[in-house]
């Protein structure tokens, strides 16, 4: 027993001995209200009809979700023609084109939407500017699933689409035009409100939205950013690549002076960004689940001693109801 144990001190006086790590962490960070809807969604189909359920689309922007989904009897494809006439499938949270429920009507499918109910509201706002003849101006990402799914509300030539403050100088309009204009719900405050500017000072009668479209939960994080990212040598962004509101994670934190990097997950941080580092914000987009944040804390501890402190900006409680036909 005695030679055991002085061979235990190195690896206490080892573990003392690493240097501290401030981890200010935001608040609120993670999964939103309509990305638990939409997760939740997808386990009750499955519960309610069996595996396989197929999805159409990624349900939300995450591979660790996706993974687990798929392996619960989820079955991901890109395209309704992928799914069998008699298999349920279940519409991702970022909305779809009306054909694409006109198509599954048509072939008789069983399908649930869980498009995000603040998605829904923009698409319900572009009918209605449809309605009333104005030709609509979308402030958007291009190929991003919800500006797909936004810009099939309408015909081809009722919406066009801007990304910058130069494509508002672009467009081919009239003041005399009757214009609106929406924007997809995960966009960076920011450059939004440049956007927005731009238009209503080129097009001053042009019509928005009573409310901003850029959802509560995307506002929310990027306010959390801000407040951290001031504080921080390094900000790290759980999120996947091709998550729209993780990268303007990222957007907002290095317009902040600060550096960034969106990560997956904890495997993928590289020791070397630590070096010199004495303070790390961490946050994450809304597809990523609270216990990818665990993992990253857990992995810089395996380097750093850890003092996490919370900074919070709001707290949220919003909440959607679920799809009829899967509430008992």
């Amino acid at each position: 027993m005695n030679a055991a144990f002085p061979a235990e001190l190195p690896d206490a006086d080892a573990k003392s001995s690493r240097p501290g790590l401030t981890l200010l962490i935001a608040a609120p960070r993670g999964f939103c209200a309509g990305v638990d809807r939409a997760i939740e969604i997808v386990e009750r189909a499955l519960d309610k009809y069996g595996a396989p359920v197929y999805v159409r689309h990624e349900i939300v922007h995450n591979r660790y979700v996706v993974d687990g989904l798929r392996a619960k009897g989820a079955i991901f494809v890109e395209e309704l023609d992928e799914v069998p006439d008699d298999a349920p499938v279940v519409f991702s949270a970022h909305g779809v084109p009306k054909a694409v429920p006109a198509e599954a009507e048509r072939r008789k499918l069983l399908y649930v939407d869980a498009t995000c109910p603040l998605v829904s509201k923009v698409h319900r706002q572009a009918e209605r500017q449809l309605e009333k003849d104005r030709h609509i101006i979308f402030i958007g990402h291009e190929g991003h699933p919800e500006v797909i799914g936004t810009m099939g509300q309408v015909p081809e030539d009722g919406m066009t689409l801007v990304e910058t403050v130069e494509d508002v100088a672009r467009l081919p309009f009239s003041q005399d035009d009757a214009l609106s204009f929406l924007t997809q719900t995960t966009l960076s405050v920011d450059d939004t409100r440049d956007i927005v500017e731009a238009l209503r000072v080129r097009y001053p009668k042009i019509v928005g939205p009573k409310a901003e479209d850029i959802c509560y939960a995307t506002s929310n994080r990027q306010a959390a950013v801000k407040e951290l990212a001031p504080d921080s040598d390094l900000v790290l962004v759980i999120g996947a690549p091709n998550s729209s509101n993780s990268l303007r994670l990222v957007e907002v934190a290095e317009r902040c002076g600060t550096v960034s990097k969106l990560i997956q997950r904890a495997d993928e941080i590289d020791p070397a960004w630590l070096e010199g580092v004495e303070t790390v914000g961490l946050t994450a987009g809304a597809s990523a689940p609270e216990k990818l944040v665990r993992e990253v804390v857990a992995k810089l501890s395996e380097w750093r001693e850890i003092d996490e402190r919370p900074v919070l900006v709001t707290e949220e409680k919003m909440t959607f109801k679920l799809p009829r036909q899967l509430v008992d």
